[in-house]
Protein backbone atom coordinates (compact mmCIF):
# COMPACT_ATOMS: atom_id res chain seq x y z
CA UNK A 1 0.00 0.00 0.00
CA UNK A 2 1.61 3.25 -0.98
CA UNK A 3 1.51 6.33 1.61
CA UNK A 4 -0.25 9.30 0.73
CA UNK A 5 2.02 11.49 2.37
CA UNK A 6 5.58 11.26 4.02
CA UNK A 7 7.08 13.93 6.19
CA UNK A 8 10.37 13.84 8.45
CA UNK A 9 9.63 15.48 11.91
CA UNK A 10 13.20 15.90 12.85
CA UNK A 11 12.16 17.67 15.97
CA UNK A 12 10.79 14.30 17.46
CA UNK A 13 12.97 12.39 15.22
CA UNK A 14 10.55 10.49 13.50
CA UNK A 15 8.71 9.42 10.34
CA UNK A 16 5.06 10.16 9.72
CA UNK A 17 3.40 7.78 6.61
CA UNK A 18 0.16 8.50 6.10
CA UNK A 19 -2.06 6.17 4.21
CA UNK A 20 -6.14 6.35 2.61
CA UNK A 21 -7.76 3.83 3.88
CA UNK A 22 -11.37 2.36 2.95
CA UNK A 23 -11.93 3.59 6.56
CA UNK A 24 -10.71 7.00 6.34
CA UNK A 25 -7.41 8.59 6.50
CA UNK A 26 -4.82 7.00 8.75
CA UNK A 27 -1.09 8.03 9.94
CA UNK A 28 1.57 6.04 11.78
CA UNK A 29 4.58 7.31 13.12
CA UNK A 30 8.06 5.39 13.09
CA UNK A 31 10.88 6.69 15.44
CA UNK A 32 14.41 6.52 14.10
CA UNK A 33 15.68 4.06 15.72
CA UNK A 34 12.85 1.60 15.15
CA UNK A 35 13.49 2.26 11.46
CA UNK A 36 17.40 1.83 11.63
CA UNK A 37 17.29 -1.50 13.49
CA UNK A 38 14.51 -2.60 11.18
CA UNK A 39 16.81 -1.88 8.05
CA UNK A 40 15.98 -3.67 4.84
CA UNK A 41 20.02 -3.87 4.11
CA UNK A 42 21.81 -6.60 3.89
CA UNK A 43 23.92 -5.34 6.34
CA UNK A 44 21.38 -5.46 8.82
CA UNK A 45 19.41 -8.63 7.44
CA UNK A 46 22.20 -10.22 6.09
CA UNK A 47 21.35 -12.15 2.32
CA UNK A 48 19.40 -14.83 4.59
CA UNK A 49 17.80 -14.97 8.14
CA UNK A 50 20.48 -16.61 9.76
CA UNK A 51 22.90 -13.89 8.17
CA UNK A 52 20.64 -11.27 10.23
CA UNK A 53 23.14 -8.57 12.35
CA UNK A 54 21.41 -7.70 15.48
CA UNK A 55 21.57 -4.02 16.09
CA UNK A 56 22.46 -2.53 19.81
CA UNK A 57 22.86 0.71 20.66
CA UNK A 58 20.60 2.60 18.46
CA UNK A 59 18.37 4.08 20.86
CA UNK A 60 20.35 7.84 20.49
CA UNK A 61 20.73 7.40 16.28
CA UNK A 62 18.74 10.75 14.27
CA UNK A 63 17.17 10.02 10.96
CA UNK A 64 18.90 12.95 8.77
CA UNK A 65 17.37 12.66 5.23
CA UNK A 66 15.00 10.87 2.95
CA UNK A 67 15.44 10.41 -0.56
CA UNK A 68 12.57 8.97 -2.60
CA UNK A 69 13.69 6.24 -4.82
CA UNK A 70 10.82 5.60 -7.91
CA UNK A 71 7.88 5.28 -7.46
CA UNK A 72 8.01 2.29 -4.66
CA UNK A 73 10.83 2.98 -2.09
CA UNK A 74 12.51 5.68 -0.26
CA UNK A 75 16.30 5.63 1.24
CA UNK A 76 16.63 6.81 4.67
CA UNK A 77 19.82 8.30 5.98
CA UNK A 78 20.90 8.09 9.89
CA UNK A 79 23.43 9.91 11.94
CA UNK A 80 25.46 6.96 12.75
CA UNK A 81 26.33 6.73 8.52
CA UNK A 82 23.63 3.90 7.98
CA UNK A 83 22.21 5.06 4.59
CA UNK A 84 21.68 1.39 2.78
CA UNK A 85 18.63 -0.51 2.12
CA UNK A 86 15.44 0.78 0.37
CA UNK A 87 12.05 0.88 2.00
CA UNK A 88 9.46 -0.33 -0.18
CA UNK A 89 6.09 1.13 0.39
CA UNK A 90 4.70 -2.69 1.22
CA UNK A 91 7.40 -2.77 4.17
CA UNK A 92 7.04 0.68 5.61
CA UNK A 93 3.04 -0.31 5.28
CA UNK A 94 4.13 -3.53 7.45
CA UNK A 95 6.50 -1.68 9.87
CA UNK A 96 3.69 0.87 10.67
CA UNK A 97 0.70 -1.89 11.21
CA UNK A 98 2.91 -4.38 13.29
CA UNK A 99 4.79 -2.13 15.00
CA UNK A 100 4.11 -3.58 18.49
CA UNK A 101 4.69 -6.81 17.45
CA UNK A 102 8.12 -6.05 15.61
CA UNK A 103 9.43 -3.95 18.18
CA UNK A 104 8.18 -6.55 20.57
CA UNK A 105 10.42 -9.26 18.87
CA UNK A 106 13.42 -7.26 18.62
CA UNK A 107 13.41 -6.46 22.45
CA UNK A 108 13.03 -10.22 23.15
CA UNK A 109 16.27 -10.30 20.93
CA UNK A 110 18.02 -7.79 22.85
CA UNK A 111 17.43 -9.49 25.66
CA UNK A 112 18.50 -13.14 24.85
CA UNK A 113 21.52 -11.40 23.60
CA UNK A 114 22.06 -9.53 26.66
CA UNK A 115 22.47 -6.76 24.54
CA UNK A 116 21.00 -2.82 24.81
CA UNK A 117 19.27 -0.53 23.25
CA UNK A 118 21.62 2.22 25.00
CA UNK A 119 24.88 2.95 23.29
CA UNK A 120 26.89 3.59 26.28
CA UNK A 121 26.17 0.16 27.98
CA UNK A 122 28.32 -2.60 27.40
CA UNK A 123 27.46 -6.04 29.51
CA UNK A 124 29.88 -7.51 30.98
CA UNK A 125 29.55 -11.54 32.01
CA UNK A 126 31.67 -13.25 34.30
CA UNK A 127 32.12 -16.91 33.57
Amino acid sequence: MNPTKIKLHKSSNTLELCYAESTGDVSYTLSAEYLRISSPSAEVRGHSPDQAVLQVGKSKVKLVGLEGVGHYAVKLEFDDGHDSGLYTWNYLHDLSVNEQKHWDAYLQKLDSSKQSRDPHTSIVQFV
